[in-house]
């Protein structure tokens, strides 16, 4: 849904109001614009919060959203000191209730366990998201991580913020996850590029990197059964163990 420049959501027809399209629908028929409004709740002079949540997707991305700090929110033109702290309050609460999903610590012993943590949180999401399942060396869950947050059809991943946290909590090994909303579950080329390379990141750090799991609707795909973690065509990358 495309913002308006000017005028508040108020005057928008009752059908395109956010809040309303919550209470009648539910939230997940909002898109992350909609959502992000309703967290930010009011305009500012001549823009409504959709517009304020439209310029913040746009200049910084959920990625950025994420990872930035309050003040650094601050610097975009109507999102104060207020509106930045709510932002973070509700992603903050949203990590810390994903976590909690994760309570009892499971052990993993197959990829379809993995995919069974995740897939009624964002196998039906249609935005990708690639998250991070940190083990210790007896295949239990200690943590997981959001690392990415991008566009209907990718999500950027890099190296560095893949196995920070794994790092910093000392895990043994790491399991990636991410979705495609599209439901197809092939990897694509950037798939398998990214795969092989965190797999050699992960060779230099200590930390393995066990799986790559593709999630979409009620399914998934494994990118370690599937093969995909076969050498490059420069024999540079050594196929994977398995999850014992």
């Amino acid at each position: 849904m495309k913002a308006a420049g000017t005028g508040g959501i108020k005057n928008f027809p009752v059908a395109l109001r956010p809040r309303e399209r919550l209470l009648a629908l539910g939230p997940q028929t909002l898109s992350d614009q909609e959502l992000l409004a309703l967290i930010i709740g009011s305009g500012s002079r001549g823009e409504s919060a959709l517009a304020l949540a439209q310029h913040l997707l746009q200049s910084g991305h959920s990625e950025y959203l994420i990872q930035a700090e309050p003040a650094e929110l601050s610097r975009f033109r109507g999102i104060g000191p207020a509106k930045a702290c709510q932002i973070k309050a509700a992603i903050e609460l949203g990590q810390r209730w994903s976590h909690k999903s994760l309570s009892g610590r499971p052990v993993i012993h197959t990829a379809r366990q993995a995919a069974e943590l995740l897939l009624g949180e964002i196998g039906h999401l249609d935005r990708e998201t690639v998250r991070v399942l940190n083990l210790d060396a007896a295949n239990q869950v200690i943590a997981m991580d959001v690392v990415s947050v991008g566009s209907l059809s990718s999500a950027p991943v890099h190296p560095r913020e893949v196995f920070k946290k794994p790092l910093k909590r000392g895990a043994a090994g790491i399991i990636l996850l991410h979705n495609h909303p599209s439901g197809q579950l092939t990897p694509s080329e950037q798939d398998i590029r990214e795969t092989r390379r965190l797999a050699k990141a992960g060779e230099l750090l200590g930390i393995h990197l066990y799986d790559h799991l593709i999630l979409g609707g009620n399914d998934y795909l494994s990118m370690q059964e599937a093969g995909y973690f076969c050498p490059a065509p420069t024999g540079s990358t050594e196929i994977l163990k398995e999850v014992k």
